[in-house]
């Protein structure tokens, strides 16, 4: 599938706003370049409410993921790949070149509006936010934050100002910055790390810890995004995964069953 279709295949809240806005920016010209054929799938496209859904989840995450890429001020490689291969793996080789333009437009764009005015992206990303805590649900903004996350940490290093970003993004969503750090340590090693990732401090009780890992295990399931499409739902699996690994680090820890 290319990559074209499923943003040119947006529906709804993606037809207006900052987001809607940087649809014509950068994608425009992606369109006007398909076959007649082509812009006539796309157009069908739109009917579809689920799909819609999706592409805008992807739209977004392109979006968004164009700001914490550049929030060091560098494009990293390895960030970069690590969307090249979220592409590949779930659109097929054409998406990753079309993918690849749309990140680059959106750079581009980045550095005319801020030549003018620097901190005029940085105005229009925090208004793609609230457009996105505006019509995305609870459980699909914290996805999309879990990828930015995982974008972030591409390059084995996640800086002072990605997280900075990374903050403000969560915050122009109506997510919180504890679940940011949350998602920064899911993977981690230690116990230090554990507690973390269920937004505990060490000195939380057994019931305590017991109810952070319940209220966590609610909103993280994926079940509560499965209908953004298999690909979504499997990076949330994963991301249960190691919510569960944190909670048995403590639960061992504790002598806990």
């Amino acid at each position: 599938m290319a990559l074209g279709k499923w943003i040119g295949g947006v529906v709804g809240f993606m037809a207006g706003g900052p987001l809607g806005a940087l649809i014509g920016v950068v994608v425009g010209s992606l369109i006007d370049e398909k076959s007649p054929k082509a812009q006539q799938r796309t157009t069908q496209g739109q009917t579809d409410n689920t799909a819609g859904q999706r592409n805008s989840f992807l739209f977004s995450l392109m979006v968004l993921a164009s700001y914490i890429i550049k929030a060091d001020g560098k494009v990293m490689h390895s960030e970069m790949e690590f969307v090249r291969r979220f592409l590949r793996s779930n659109f097929g080789e054409e998406a990753v070149t079309e993918g690849n333009e749309i990140l680059l437009k959106l750079f581009e764009h980045r550095k005319q509006v801020d030549a003018v005015d620097p901190y005029a992206f940085k105005r229009t990303i925090n208004d793609c936010g609230r457009q996105i805590a505006a019509n995305l649900s609870y459980e699909e903004r914290l996805q999309l934050l879990n990828f930015l996350v995982m974008i972030a940490k591409a390059d084995g290093h996640v800086c002072d100002k990605e997280v900075e970003a990374l903050r403000e993004v969560a915050v122009a969503m109506g997510l919180s910055t504890s679940e940011v750090d949350s998602m920064l340590n899911l993977g981690a090693d230690t116990l230090e790390a554990a507690y973390k990732v269920l937004e505990i401090s060490p000195s939380a009780t057994d019931d305590e810890v017991k109810a952070a890992y319940r209220k966590l295990a609610m909103k993280h399931h994926p079940d509560r995004v499965a209908s953004l499409g298999e690909d979504i739902r499997k990076a949330a699996e994963e991301k249960f995964r190691q919510l569960n690994d944190a909670k048995e680090k403590i639960y061992k820890a504790r002598g806990l069953n």
